[in-house]
Order: structure tokens, then C-alpha cells, then sequence
């Protein structure tokens, strides 16, 4: 919600300090309903043409905007010609509907060509969101768009901004996504690569560069101002505070950035508020979402870049740009150099970014102690001769029964019931290559009970090849989680639980593990449903970076048959007009 005045940064950080968060229920609750068609276009997202999923004929998909408290309701007809497909709405905690998460196999069946699902759901709490598809690798094919939530009619933001302004951030490759899948999963595996373009709301730079000082080639960008790719300027009044909505459904890059001579307060991630903090730059990894607030207190007479770094991988993809306008002046490329990001590899700095989230004064505060404790270690490994990815030594492989049926109605044959391994072996060395490569497949889930407080311990380690460790960003359906913290090594519960933040940690649904470290979690199982628990990074999943909870599924009513009519509880559905 904007105010009418300018409001300084340091004023809101003093506000916000001192300000208590009202629940969020509004009595003027509404359905807002949408009728969206899938398929695929020809656009140009970087200026090269290439297919890319839409929707309605757009790409980016349309941005959903609602108060919390209202429902949503999607209608999805699926137009693609051999595909199914499924979106999931990410950060939406799907109380009492978990039918509506959107992940093929785990809550409901595909939607199959021209065949049409309702999603129907509640946004109960304000914030920063987007929606992606679910299936295969939908996300890298451009199944994405913004999903924001505002307060509900009554209630106010812990801040005050003059103007709002929203990026969507994802990186783009010209490769197809169906040759990026057919490679991963071929022996030898060949690698997507690096993406050939970072984008802002769906547009980016793909061999051109909006600063002429930057590149001696045509600056297509600036010849095509109206096209496809065009950058999405961000016009801003002098002497302003504006709300900076930033969501990444990035498939591989994580993301800094940076805005030349404006440093920004970080008030929200994750759709939750947090201690205001003030950065030059801010990591973004692929499932997160922030809000940052940026006062326009810079020279008048100038623009100033926004720019785009790639973090935690060797950079082959050139920054993405666009610029900050300050009204009246036109929207010409600031003259200034760009913003200087970090270093690729620089991880201290990316670590004392992410320990400067704490969650704002007031939030709820986690349970003291835990009543399970699972161990997640995350390893390259080979199941004959392919290459995957292996939590405790197993590669998730998903059933062709969506589990929220096939658990509900305890069907034996639809998947694995042997539950996989909550721990790995203490003398296993994470800063080395796995002596063992070879892995197993599983389709196995967690079963948790309702009301206990779960801490998952997500470990990193070395990959195949020796000196490798990469960023893996955990996303959780379902639930927010507290961050209790992040550490050098292999976690030790002697030396390092008493050091876990119980005091202000800030809630999420998306973390990042760095590179031979490990980044603990802890969560209540409140909401029933069959949630999947995996690296956001697209190709990591693809080959097996998950795992899958199966929460008090007992305790779910009424599923509605076209969520799991298919597989094996197709007949059970049949059988039964409500569950």
C-alpha cells in the first residue's frame, strides 16, 4: 500500500523497528477468477526468436494480483500439442488445498492436452510471490510469472513507499528445453551450459549491449526500443521511496544485484517482513523473493544502471541491464560505468549478505526443540553410467500415480513404501569426491505427523569431479521454515546446535547451501498434504535433487477426482465421489 509523502530510508527502518504486525484478515475477501490458455509462441525474449511457452499469447505469463484473504481461482486449459502441464504457485502455503500446489506426480495428475484444471486457492498472507510450471522442465521453457499479494482492505505494511516497481528475474538459453532434457539424461550426460541471456520481466541483451562503451557491436537494444526484448525501464520521480519487488525462477543462474549509486533496505523475503537492513547488492538465488526499498536521492539529471551479476558459477553470460529513469530525463544509458559486483566465487560476501536476514521484531519465533531431526546430504553420483543427483544416496524418481491420491487410498504398487535414509554415513568426507559413486533410484517419501517440529539439516558436499561444490537453493512446498543457520564443513550436532539462531531467525521457503557447508532448517507440520522438498535449480531436479514429505495425508478431506483420477487411483476415484 503506497503513502501519498516520501518517506526516508532511515525512517523506515526506525518504523519498522517499532512496528507490530497486524493479522491479515480482511472482510472484504473476494474470488478473482482467471481463464488462461498454455502454448507455445515464437518471441524473442534476448532479441533471438525462439519458442517459448506463453500464456494467453504472452510471455511472461499474466501477473495475478490479489488482497490477502482472497481466493484465487485459475482456470488452465492446456493448448500445447503432445504436453502436459501443471504451474505451481510458489510461496502460496496451500492450507486445506493441497490438491492446488501444482507438481505433476506428488499433488496431482498432468493436465493433459486440452484438457482443462481449476485451481482454486487461498493467499493468505501478503507478499512477494510468482507461479512456474511443474512438469519436466517447463520453467526453463518460459512457464513463469509474477504473483503478488497485497495487505488485506484495513491493514498497512510495517513501511511506507511512494511507487512499487516489480522484476522478475530468469535466465534464458536458445537451446530448447527438450534437447536441454534429452542431454541431461543421456551417458554421457552433456551439460545445458551457461544460459546465453540473463532477463528482467521476460527481456534481456543477447549479442547487443545497451552501453555502447560495453560492446563495438550494433546496439540492436537501443535500434528496437518497442520489440520483445526491449529492457523493462524503471521510471522513478526524484526524491521518492519506491518498493522494488525482485522474484527469481532463474532454472541454473544465481543472481547479484546492484543499482549504480542507490543502496537499498531490505524489508521483505519470502513474503515475510525481516529487520531492515541496508545493502549495496543483493544476492537473489533461483526461488527466492525480496522487497527492497530505494529512495531516489541521486543527481536529477542522470539515469543509473541496474544491473545483473552471476554468482556461485564461472560467469559465460554477460550482466543483465536496465536502467533506472529519473523522470524528466529520457531513458538514454547512464554514462557512469556499471555497478561493480563481487567476485563469482566470493562467498563470504554472499554469506554475510544472507546472516544479515533476520526476521522482523514480532514475527513468530520458532519452537525451541525438535522432534525429528533429518539429515539431507547432497552428492553427484552415477546410476548406470548416468550422471544424477543423490539425497543420502538416493535419486528421486517420481511415480506416474500422483501420491496424494495413492497414500490417501493406500495403494501398495504406485510407489516405493520403503522410507529412504534420514542420515548418511559419519565417516562420509564432504570436502572430497564420493569414493562410492554409484547411487540408487527411489520413489520413496518422509511420512510426518501432524503438529511436531521438524529440523532438516541440508548438507553439501563434493560433486563428481574433484574441487567442486556448487550453490543448491532449497525450495519447500507447503510451509514456511525458519533459517537457524548456516556452517563451514560437515555439521556436527555436538558443536554446532547450541549455535543456532532460535532468537530472530527469519522465516523462508526457498535457502541456499553453499558451496561445502550446511544451512539448517526447522519447520511445524501444520498443513497436511504431500509436499515436495528439492534444489530450485531446474536441471538439478530433473536428475533426482529432491525429496518428497508426506504430511497427515489421513487427515485430508474431499480431494477434488480431477487432481488424481489418473494411474492407478483412477478407478478408486471412480469408485468414490469424494475422499
Amino acid at each position: 500500500m503506497a503513502s501519498s509523502r516520501p518517506f526516508s530510508c532511515l525512517n523506515i527502518v526506525v518504523f519498522l523497528c517499532f512496528f507490530y504486525v497486524l493479522p491479515q484478515v480482511s472482510l472484504a475477501a473476494k474470488a478473482r477468477h482467471f481463464h488462461w490458455e498454455v502454448g507455445y509462441l515464437f518471441w524473442s525474449p534476448d532479441c533471438v526468436e525462439n519458442p517459448v511457452m506463453g500464456i494467453n499469447g504472452q510471455y511472461p505469463g499474466p501477473t495475478i494480483r490479489a488482497k490477502a484473504g482472497d481466493t484465487v481461482v485459475v482456470h488452465l486449459h492446456n493448448k500445447l500439442h503432445t504436453e502436459g502441464v501443471v504451474i505451481h504457485w510458489h510461496g502460496i502455503r496451500q492450507f486445506e488445498t493441497p490438491w492446488a500446489d501444482g507438481t505433476a506426480s506428488i499433488s496431482q495428475c498432468v493436465i493433459n492436452p486440452e484438457e482443462t484444471f481449476v485451481y482454486r486457492f487461498k493467499v493468505d498472507k501478503a507478499g512477494t510471490y510468482f507461479y512456474h510450471g511443474h512438469y519436466g522442465m517447463q520453467r526453463s521453457a518460459g512457464l513463469y510469472g509474477s504473483l503478488i499479494v497485497d495487505v488485506a482492505d484495513g491493514e498497512k505494511e510495517p513501511f511506507h513507499y511512494d511507487g512499487e516497481l516489480n522484476l522478475l528475474l530468469s535466465d534464458w538459453w536458445h537451446q530448447n528445453v527438450h534437447e536441454q532434457e534429452i542431454g541431461l539424461s543421456s551417458n554421457p550426460m552433456r551439460w545445458i551450459g551457461e544460459p546465453q541471456s540473463i532477463l528482467m520481466n521476460g527481456k534481456g541483451q543477447y549479442n547487443c549491449s545497451l552501453a555502447g562503451h560495453l560492446s563495438k557491436k550494433t546496439s540492436l537494444c537501443k535500434l528496437r526500443a518497442d520489440a520483445q526484448c526491449a529492457p523493462p525501464i524503471l521510471h522513478v520521480l526524484p526524491n521518492k521511496t519506491y518498493r522494488l519487488r525482485l522474484a527469481s525462477t532463474t532454472s541454473l543462474a544465481s543472481l547479484n544485484l546492484a543499482i549504480g549509486h542507490h543502496k537499498m533496505v531490505l524489508v521483505e523475503a519470502d513474503g515475510n517482513y525481516v529487520q531492515p537492513v541496508t545493502l549495496d547488492d543483493i544476492d537473489i538465488y533461483s526461488g527466492e523473493s525480496y522487497s527492497v526499498l530505494i529512495t531516489t536521492n541521486q543527481n536529477p539529471s542522470m539515469n543509473y544502471w541496474v544491473s545483473l551479476g552471476v554468482r556461485g558459477r564461472h560467469p559465460a553470460t554477460p550482466p543483465g541491464l536496465t536502467i533506472l529513469n529519473y523522470h524528466p530525463n529520457t531513458a538514454r544509458p547512464p554514462s557512469s560505468p556499471l555497478p561493480i559486483h563481487a567476485a563469482w566465487d566470493d562467498y563470504p560476501h554472499s554469506k554475510a549478505i544472507a546472516n544479515k536476514i533476520l526476521a522482523l521484531q514480532g514475527s513468530p519465533k520458532p519452537p525451541t526443540r525438535y522432534d525429528r531431526r533429518i539429515y539431507l546430504l547432497n552428492t553427484q553420483n552415477k546410476i548406470n553410467g548416468f550422471t544424477k543427483w543423490s539425497i543420502n544416496n538416493v535419486s528421486l524418481a517420481l511415480p506416474s500415480t500422483p501420491y496424494l491420491g495413492s497414500i490417501k487410498f493406500g495403494l501398495k504398487g504406485a510407489f516405493d513404501h520403503q522410507s529412504p535414509p534420514e542420515n548418511f554415513s559419519s565417516e562420509y568426507d564432504v570436502m572430497k569426491p564420493p569414493s562410492n559413486p554409484n547411487s540408487t533410484v527411489s520413489s520413496g517419501v518422509y511420512k510426518l505427523e501432524f503438529g511436531k517440529t521438524i529440523d532438516v539439516i541440508l548438507q553439501n558436499a563434493n560433486a563428481l569431479n574433484a574441487n567442486v561444490s556448487e550453490i543448491h537453493p532449497w525450495h519447500l512446498h507447503g510451509h514456511d521454515f525458519w533459517v537457524l543457520g548456516y556452517g563451514e564443513g560437515k555439521f556436527s550436532e555436538e558443536k554446532h546446535s547450541k549455535n543456532l539462531n532460535l532468537k530472530n531467525p527469519p522465516l523462508r521457503n526457498t535457502v541456499v547451501i553453499f558451496p561445502y557447508g550446511w544451512t539448517a532448517i526447522r519447520f511445524v507440520t501444520d498443513n497436511p498434504g504431500v509436499w515436495a522438498f528439492h534444489c530450485h535449480i531446474e536441471p538439478h531436479l530433473h536428475m533426482g535433487m529432491g525429496v518428497i514429505f508426506a504430511e497427515s495425508v489421513e487427515r485430508i478431506k474431499n480431494i477434488p477426482q480431477a487432481a488424481i483420477g489418473c494411474g492407478m487411483t483412477a478407478k478408486m476415484v471412480m469408485n468414490n465421489s469424494h475422499t
